[in-house]
């Protein structure tokens, strides 16, 4: 089973770095469901986090993130290459411009890497190419690239690792009897076009990105479940041992 994992900034920093221990489980996970038949394909942020560790730069302007970017993006493969060695596996780099699914001899080119990777037990490590692309910079945190990722190349699933770990009926972050909405069949044009809420400083998406991917994933007969990154115990109960116990499926 193919599958497309996605990590967001706020998993992969903490106090302005990047959050090694959270990587290193992040990379477990991966090892551990590739033992378990999965094929896995990362779309990870933390490009602009990884630079800012190394030049300081004032993240409020988009030509310094452009720069934060170009800075982090080798940083980040690197620490990603040492953890994954760890497993005996290798990883990856795989930097897509933002008009890449407009063409379908792109696609089909990208999609033949992709798989060839896969096929020799590579993990490919995909983020957008954001010293040329501003607009995932702006808002989206890539959520909507792991989204057309995961349709384009043929995964069965989106997984979405967020420090939102699951979809509730109201902001749990300000009512108390917010309910997490385990099963998603559909979702109103009210919460796709709902203000937008990053909740860190490298982050630019929130919830709505996650329900557009998800909107998305479901137009196109595909799956999408949306976990906690910070606590992993989710996801791998969900993938590894095939329960539900928390996070949230969208499905049609």
């Amino acid at each position: 089973m193919r599958i497309v994992i996605k990590v967001g900034s706020h998993v992969l920093t903490e106090g302005g770095s990047i959050a090694k221990e959270r990587m290193f489980s992040l990379v477990e996970l991966v090892a551990d469901l590739k033992k378990n038949a999965y094929e896995v394909i990362l779309v990870s942020s933390g490009a602009v986090a990884a630079g800012y560790t190394q030049l300081k730069l004032d993240r409020s302007s988009v030509a310094n993130k452009q720069a934060l970017a170009a800075i982090g993006q080798p940083f980040l493969l690197k620490m990603y290459q040492e953890k994954f060695a760890h497993f005996d596996l290798l990883c990856s780099q795989v930097l897509f411009s933002a008009d890449v699914f407009d063409s379908e001899k792109h696609i089909t080119h990208a999609k033949v890497a992709i798989d060839t990777l896969l096929e020799n037990g590579v993990v490919p490590i995909i983020n957008e190419n954001d010293t040329v692309s501003v607009e995932e910079l702006v808002f989206g945190d890539n959520d909507r690239l792991s989204a057309h990722v995961a349709h384009y190349f043929d995964a069965s699933m989106l997984i979405i690792l967020s420090d939102i770990d699951a979809f509730y009926d109201k902001d749990p972050n300000q009512y108390v009897d917010a309910k997490r909405r385990a099963v998603v069949h559909d979702i109103s044009e009210e919460e796709l076009n709902a203000v937008h809420t990053p909740n860190n400083e490298f982050a630019t998406g929130g919830i709505v990105t996650k329900l557009q991917s998800a909107d998305f994933l479901m137009k196109h007969g595909r799956e999408m479940f949306l976990a906690s990154g910070f606590d992993l115990s989710d996801v791998r109960a969900f993938l590894i041992d095939h329960k539900h116990c928390g996070g949230t499926l969208f499905k049609v």
